[in-house]
């Protein structure tokens, strides 16, 4: 099968290599699109991989081309999407209904052989069918809706409430979206990006601030601060703003994965105290009973068209352009939100 195959950092080439042998449990999914995500350039440019040659890619949807002895409700010829996290099922995280806290996970596209494929290997109880509705496209982009879902659901949100997203990358606009779909009311978008804020507007943002042509402190106090703060751009400013800016008796959540070292000013991090805010964690897109309820709202809201996420795919190319959409990532100038592979070209 043609795959896509990381040789070494920063090197990619397209090759053939062994269609994958699936265990009973297992289906085998022909892939339609898998999307890139931000941890791929990671281990594109930084070399943050487990070992070389690997195939990355777990944002993905396709079709299911053979079946394991034991699965029982999925057959040949299933439209799916694909949770790509693989607990082990036996650890005091898993054991106790928290397998995006696994200890001993693998994963999709990291640990095992990713989508940047034709064909994957696909544990039964990872995969989910697509209802009548969600173009294989779509479906591609269940996965990092998960991630927003799951960080906006550690928060206690009532009907209105208001809200600030800091970043306007794919999590950032699908925490957007999903928000929305929560019942939100004014929501404020934050990033340095004008492009990408206009882009926010056109999908419901209220408001939207560039921060680098407009002081935070000043703004928020002319405007009413957000009663909710869920932070994706995992940058050192935005994660110490996020702490300064939201309410008193607010929540904040922060979603971004950090990439720098944060120092948060004392008076800043006083305001957890004085100002009894709630701060959270968000780790993945996982719940119990496996995958979670993220991927079912996920699949709901899509096709109820309470989320439209068609508008962040911005280039869709074949494998054999290899690292083109990469670099294009990381281009300044580069103003798309996703990017994805047509596997089937």
């Amino acid at each position: 099968m043609k795959a896509l195959v990381l040789e070494s950092k920063a090197n990619f080439s397209v090759k053939d290599i062994e269609i994958p042998v699936i265990k009973s449990n297992q289906v085998l999914v022909k892939v339609s699109y898998v999307g890139i995500c931000g941890s791929d350039l990671a281990r594109y440019f930084d070399g943050k991989v487990h070992n070389y040659p690997t195939v990355l890619g777990h944002e993905f949807s396709g079709v299911i081309s053979e079946v394991g002895s034991e699965v029982q409700e999925l057959s040949e010829g299933d439209r799916v999407a694909v949770a790509p996290l693989v607990p082990c099922g036996e650890c005091s995280s898993c054991e106790s209904g928290n397998p995006a806290l696994c200890e001993n996970y693998s994963f999709i596209g990291s640990r095992e052989q990713g989508a940047m494929a034709e064909y994957v290997a696909v544990n039964a109880k990872n995969i989910l069918i697509l209802p009548d509705g969600i173009t294989d496209q779509e479906a591609a982009l269940i996965e990092p809706l998960t991630v927003a879902i799951h960080g906006i659901e550690k928060l206690d949100i009532h009907a209105g409430v208001r809200a600030v997203v800091f970043g306007a990358g794919t999590i950032g606009m699908m925490s957007l979206l999903a928000l929305q779909a929560k019942g939100a009311g004014e929501i404020t978008v934050i990033d340095i990006d004008h492009t990408k804020l206009e882009m926010a507007k056109t999908l419901g943002a209220v408001e939207t601030v560039n921060s680098l042509d407009i002081d935070l402190d000043n703004y928020f106090k002319e405007n009413q601060r957000p009663e909710i703060v869920v932070e994706t751009a995992g940058v050192p400013q935005t994660q110490v703003q996020s702490l300064s800016v939201v309410e008193k008796l607010g929540q904040v959540v922060y979603v971004g994965t950090a990439k720098k070292e944060i120092t948060f000013p004392a008076d800043v991090f006083e305001r957890i105290l004085r100002a009894e805010l709630k701060v959270y964690g968000s780790w993945m897109s996982y719940s119990v009973p496996f995958p979670g309820f993220e991927w079912t709202a996920a699949l709901q809201y899509m096709k109820d068209g309470k989320i439209d996420v068609k508008p962040l795919i911005h280039e869709v190319n074949p494998l054999d352009v290899k690292e083109e959409p990469f670099k294009k990532m990381i281009d300044p100038d580069n103003h798309s939100i996703k990017f994805l592979y047509d596997v089937r070209r």
